[in-house]
């Protein structure tokens, strides 16, 4: 039987690939393993595919700042590496596929260790640093950006793929989207996605805006966890913690999304051909990569961009929204007209095997 470990966590989008490629091998009938965090959310994640092992190893997150905490991680870092190529050796798969995060180099670097093929990915335009870090020790990296070969040194392990979507989101339809909510057909609709978790000033940004925002817009708001506000109530707005199967006719009837900025989110917005206000993390919240990857969109003509600290103020927010229903036609035919290159997971698992 054949065998692959798949690693990667830290947070949703260091997991949110591999949870798409495992039910692939699990059917082709490979042994899948997943190593991960002591207690890291990627555990959590991974326990609904009962036929995936989980183990984990000692990480020591990979700071860019000065914290005293680097120097305890540095003694951990070396400490895992070292509980990873035991596991390795012991689990002995024939690939690693890696999705970075603190918890992913140490897997990498004891794959290197056991002369194992390693293939890794990176949604953004900008390499993490642990993926950075792991580059000399792997075959093949995937990339979505093509920008990001001009990021890295060994520019021959690099092959940019597009972003690896499922068929979730595709053949929704409007008019399910309208039986859903009870909306209006014939007035403008928002969606506005905070991710899994909740975005705290998109969240604050339709409250405080609320009534404003109404006059001329129906809005689909999806909260987050953190985030769901069950006393916030008006006709023409409703709000969800989370979606999964309806979300695809949501999407359908959204004339224009208000998202954060992460990869996978913005290339399905593409693909999809929905004129985008996008609001990346904060730098202090993050390393920039979504600043980055919505800048890209911006400049292609995809949609508009405001900073996290201005989305609440309604003089900003109200024209900027107005700016994209006026031009609405030419972000959507920027779309056509720039095609994203994409990958199925089918076909990524294929790249995956065959290489």
């Amino acid at each position: 039987m054949p065998k692959i470990v798949f690693t990667g966590g830290g947070s949703a989008g260091h997991v949110t690939l591999n949870l798409a490629l495992i039910p692939w091998f699990i059917e082709k009938g490979w042994q899948v393993d997943y190593i991960g965090s002591k207690n890291g959310m990627e555990e959590e994640l991974v326990k609904k595919y009962k036929e995936v092992n989980y183990y984990s190893v000692t990480t020591g997150k990979l700071r860019r700042y000065f914290s005293w905490q680097n120097f305890m991680d540095m003694i951990k870092i070396p400490f895992g590496c070292l509980e990873a190529t035991f596991l390795v050796h012991k689990l002995n798969p024939d690939i690693i596929f890696s999705k970075g995060g603190f918890v992913a180099f140490p897997v990498v670097v004891g794959g290197f260790l056991n002369k194992k093929k390693i293939f890794m990915h990176e949604s953004d335009v900008t390499p993490g640093l642990a993926n950075k870090l792991s580059l000399p020790f792997v075959n093949t990296f995937f990339t979505t950006f093509e920008e990001t070969k001009s990021k890295v040194k060994q520019k021959n392990k690099v092959n940019c793929i597009g972003p690896a979507l499922s068929d979730r989101l595709f053949n929704g339809k409007k008019e399910q989207g309208i039986k859903i909510t009870g909306f209006t057909p014939s007035k403008k609709t928002i969606m506005i996605i905070g991710g899994s978790l909740g975005a705290k000033s998109l969240n604050n940004a339709v409250a405080s805006n609320l009534e404003l925002l109404l006059k001329d817009y129906q809005i689909i708001h999806i909260a987050g966890k953190n985030g769901y506000n069950p006393d916030l109530k008006a006709k023409g707005y409703i709000q969800y913690e989370y979606v999964d199967k309806e979300l695809k006719h949501l999407l359908a009837l959204a004339d224009v999304v208000i998202s954060r900025a992460g990869s996978n989110s913005i290339f399905e917005l593409a693909c999809l051909h929905k004129p985008m206000i996008l609001v990346p993390l904060p730098n202090t919240s993050s390393r920039g990569e979504q600043t980055l990857n919505a800048q890209s969109f911006v400049q292609k003509g995809f949609g508009e961009l405001i900073p996290d600290e201005e989305i609440q103020n309604k003089d900003i927010l109200l024209p900027t929204l107005k700016k994209v229903f006026n031009n609405q036609n030419t972000y959507i035919n920027n779309m056509q007209k720039t095609p994203v290159k994409t990958t199925s997971i089918e076909e990524l698992c294929q790249m995956i095997v065959k290489s």
